[in-house]
């Protein structure tokens, strides 16, 4: 299923707000989600959650031989899994292009960067090694995807504990974490990422860019830094042109940001490893409570609504209605009878006035007796008597006693009602000389 694309006016509101500073979200320009980090019962299962974007992280290990060419060092792998649940963009059992993308890109930030002791997950060189694999699965996608799957990726690595193995000749013990502790990965420095979009050719910069955000920007540079301001990777994409000043300073602001987010993972691994000396509930059951699931629910912002309506006001004055629609110019109701009510002064009654179409078909179906003075023409049953010059009136009769339309040379016509005796009337003889006739032919 494909994406549903961004309207243009959709799109227009995006870029009109980041040239206003403004976020949809309400955050400022360099201003990171809130992250939350949960832990699962087994070591090595984590949660992340970057705003309404959520990553699960599970790291497991098993014992497999080395590479050839590096006999003493352990296997790191990355498996990042985008699946429908997440978007319906993303198709199941494809790789796409963002897929492969960010696969490398955790590559090369956590095992190119040697952020693990490789060379301590070496258990008999040469024949047994720890493979390490960190699987991603996107739960929830609502942008920015490679810094919270980086952060979950670093957190379940700190948080797994494997095995411990004894060697005795030839012979491997492997003991269970009830025979003895397990031992934790040796970590030199958590790298993290940090994503810049750039928008109108790295005109405006934003930090941690949301779903809409990313649909509608031009480039993405990508930034993994640890606390020690080290970078591990560097990744531009889009095809945008940056000045070395823009580099520089998005450098220097990844820092800052990745500092904050190391110590935030170091205070949640503190936290879980505390709850499990303790003996209390730890990692999803702590989201359990009153037989409800309360950890993924929507958190509730607080807003001050004693001065909506002064607020409110000093807009709508402030703001100038349209030149001809007054949206704001709202009359108030005024009550005639029970059950009615009139807003505003309405316009002229129109009730009886004819429409076009029905003046055209009222003329068109007309009676027989209708004139058409400019064309001098007279409908069927219609009789022009025109007598003497032509100063002489013009009488148009059809009946007895009907409007009679004279017209007068420079005078406006006038209606006048005569008496009129058709030429069919005066050629028919009378009654009396009807009975007359009869009475001589009976007679004879």
């Amino acid at each position: 299923m494909k994406e549903t694309p961004l309207s243009n006016c959709e799109r227009r509101f995006l870029l009109r707000a980041i040239e206003e500073r403004k976020r949809l979200d309400g955050r400022q320009t360099y201003d990171y989600r809130n992250i939350r980090i949960s832990f699962g019962t087994d070591y090595g299962c984590c949660v992340v959650e970057l705003g309404k974007t959520r990553v699960l992280g599970q790291v497991s290990c098993e014992l497999v031989s080395p590479k050839l060419n590096r006999a003493t060092e352990g296997i790191l792998f990355f498996n990042l899994e985008l699946s429908q649940m997440a978007a319906p963009a993303f198709e199941p059992g494809r790789q796409s292009d963002l897929l492969v993308k960010l696969n490398r890109l955790l590559e090369r930030c956590l095992r190119n960067s040697k952020c693990i002791d490789t060379e301590s997950l070496c258990v008999v060189a040469g024949e047994k090694v720890w493979q390490i694999r960190v699987d991603l699965h996107l739960l929830n996608h609502d942008g920015n995807i490679i810094d919270a799957a980086s952060i979950a990726a670093i957190v379940a690595l700190c948080h797994f504990r494997r095995p411990d193995v004894s060697v005795q000749g030839d012979e491997v013990t492997l003991y269970t974490p009830e025979e003895r502790d397990p031992v934790p990965l040796s970590i030199h420095h958590m790298p993290i990422c940090v994503s810049f979009a750039f928008f109108q050719q790295g005109t405006f910069l934003l930090v941690d860019p949301s779903e809409r955000e990313e649909r509608v920007m031009d480039g993405l540079l990508v930034i993994a830094v640890n606390k020690h301001r080290e970078i591990c990777t560097i990744q531009s994409s889009g095809g945008i042109m940056l000045l070395n000043e823009q580099v520089l300073r998005c450098s220097k602001i990844a820092g800052v940001k990745v500092a904050e987010i190391t110590e935030l993972i170091q205070k949640a691994l503190e936290n879980d490893q505390k709850v499990r000396k303790e003996g209390g509930k730890f990692g999803f059951a702590e989201s359990i409570a009153k037989q409800r699931i309360t950890a993924f629910k929507m958190e509730k912002a607080p807003v001050d609504t004693s001065d909506v309506e002064e607020k409110a006001e000093e807009i709508l004055a402030e703001a100038e209605p349209p030149p001809d629609v007054y949206l704001y110019c709202v009359s108030k109701p005024v009550l005639w009878t029970p059950g009615t009510a009139q807003i505003g002064e309405g316009v002229e009654n129109s009730w009886g006035d004819l429409e076009d179409s029905e003046k055209e078909d009222e003329d068109e179906g007309g009676s027989d007796e209708a004139i058409i003075l400019d064309g001098v023409r007279t409908d069927v049953g219609t009789e022009v008597s025109n007598t003497g010059s032509q100063e002489a009136p013009i009488v148009l009769s059809d009946s007895e006693e009907e409007e009679t339309i004279i017209l007068e040379p420079d005078k406006n016509p006038k209606k006048i009602r005569t008496q009129t005796i058709s030429a069919k009337q005066e050629k028919a003889p009378s009654k009396t000389a009807v009975k007359k006739r009869r009475k001589k032919r009976t007679a004879n």
